[in-house]
């Protein structure tokens, strides 16, 4: 499922705790795909604190606690880890990550707290959502096949990566609008993780992140530029953003686009894609230049690429993006594309 399905789907989940009917949700796929940036966004969004849980690197007591005589008794000292409505808040998230390499022992300590939301006398406030992440047998982490029962206290999703909901994502979190052409001019690169190749670096959505911090650092130092982003991303996506980058020597003038000067379109289909990017990057950041963009969008000989421009500002400024003049003489110059696509 892509990540914006997934998204709304931990949003009405987690809602529905303070309501009582949540289901603890355990989100499946390989490394670097964004299922703790999916969670992370889901608590960004309400505000509410993450507790991150990572049960690879605990013991059975330490979810537990510790038992400790009370008179003739044992009674048992709940983690701090664990929420607690009078120090993290009323609501949250308690997210269970890399579960899936947690031994046998810690998952079965976990079984009550999914389920019944409680360990002994501990109990998880109620306003607090239940997510959990991790990787599949398949994907060469460390890894326990999730126990039959453990496995039926969840819903399960199997969290897929995605160009255009990446892409988004991108433009809010500045990545660099280079970046974005590149992975739009060659979107099988968005993710590319063979297990059986036994890579180290290998581009996903997380390693595309790194790359575009390379870009930042190393631009101005072109000996280490190149492998800087290999280091991110692998020997040949790494070689292959070197290279759309040096192309780019070629850009046009895309202030003077932007003033609405006549500027020619590039004829590279590589360049095209760049001027797209970062047209659209420019017309997030100053709303007042989308007529200017929506002008030139209208010059590509591919209409797709127009669309997905299109596509991208109205997925970060929204109904704004109908009230410009331009937009409607855009729109009609590419209905029969539209109409046809549906």
């Amino acid at each position: 499922m892509r990540p914006a399905q997934l998204s709304t789907i931990l949003d009405r989940e987690f809602l529905s705790a303070r309501e009582g009917h949540h289901t603890p949700v355990m989100l499946w796929g390989p490394p670097g795909v964004g299922k703790s940036q999916i969670v992370s966004q889901i608590a960004e969004r309400h505000a509410v604190p993450v507790i991150d849980v990572r049960l690879s690197q605990m013991e059975p007591s330490d979810l537990r606690g510790i038992p400790f005589r009370v008179e003739n008794r044992v009674e048992w000292a709940a983690p701090s880890l664990l929420p607690d409505e009078d120090r993290h808040g009323k609501y949250g998230i308690l997210f269970l990550d890399e579960i899936t390499s947690s031994p046998p022992s810690v998952s079965a300590a976990a079984y009550q707290l999914i389920l019944d939301r409680r360990l002994g006398d501990y109990f998880v406030p109620s306003g607090w959502a239940i997510f959990a992440a991790g990787n599949r047998q398949g994907d060469r982490g460390v890894t326990y096949a999730m126990p039959s029962p453990l496995a039926n206290r969840f819903s399960h999703f199997e969290v897929e990566a995605n160009l255009d909901d990446w892409v988004v994502w991108a433009f809010e979190h500045g990545i660099d609008e280079r970046l974005v052409g590149f992975l739009r001019y060659k979107p099988e690169r968005l993710f590319d993780f063979d297990p059986s190749r036994h890579p180290i670096a290998f581009p996903s959505p997380r390693s595309w992140e790194f790359a575009s911090r390379a870009l930042k650092k190393f631009e101005d130092l072109p000996e280490l530029l190149l492998p800087a982003l290999q280091s991110c991303v692998g020997a040949s996506a790494g070689l292959e953003l070197h290279a759309f980058v040096r192309n780019l020597e070629r850009m046009p003038d895309l202030e003077a686009i932007l003033a609405g000067e006549e500027v020619p379109l590039p004829e590279d289909i590589d360049i095209q894609y760049a001027v797209a990017s970062s047209l659209v990057g420019r017309a997030i950041r100053n709303q007042e230049k989308i007529g200017a963009v929506l002008d030139y969008a209208d010059k590509f000989p591919l209409r797709e690429m127009g669309i997905m421009m299109v596509f991208d500002i109205h997925k970060a400024v929204g109904q704004r993006l109908f009230s410009v003049p331009q937009f409607s003489k855009w729109a009609n110059a590419v209905a029969d594309t539209m109409l046809y696509q549906r």
